[in-house]
């Protein structure tokens, strides 16, 4: 009886950890997922502020965004570095709802 009720226990501990593991896997693919589609609104909406298209990606780590970088297509004439900067954070907090510890923005320039 004694075998029969540890048994039991044990496989309701696996069972338990696999349930989370799954739990986990499914929260990190649904993370991954809805970062892209906030990283092509961050991208569409910059394109409309600043004219030029851009790339964005993304890096999180237990549910907190840590770094955003945004390259860009080429210099934008009409707006200033910082105007570009401000417009790049906004975008990201906005997509993103919530801030990254990191934001990068860099252009691509032809050699």
């Amino acid at each position: 009886m004694r075998t029969s009720l540890t048994r039991r226990r044990r496989n309701g501990v696996i069972g338990f950890a696999l349930s989370a593991a799954a739990f986990v896997a499914c929260n990190a693919v649904d993370a991954v997922r809805n970062g892209f589609e906030h990283s092509k609104a961050v991208s569409a909406r910059l394109e409309k502020s600043v004219g030029r298209k851009s790339a964005v990606g993304f890096n999180w780590q237990n549910g907190a965004l840590t770094s955003v970088n945004v390259r860009f297509d080429g210099l934008p004439e009409d707006r200033s570095l910082a105007q570009i900067a401000e417009l790049s954070r906004e975008a990201v907090r906005r997509e993103f709802k919530q801030a990254p510890k990191h934001l990068v923005v860099s252009f691509s320039i032809e050699p």
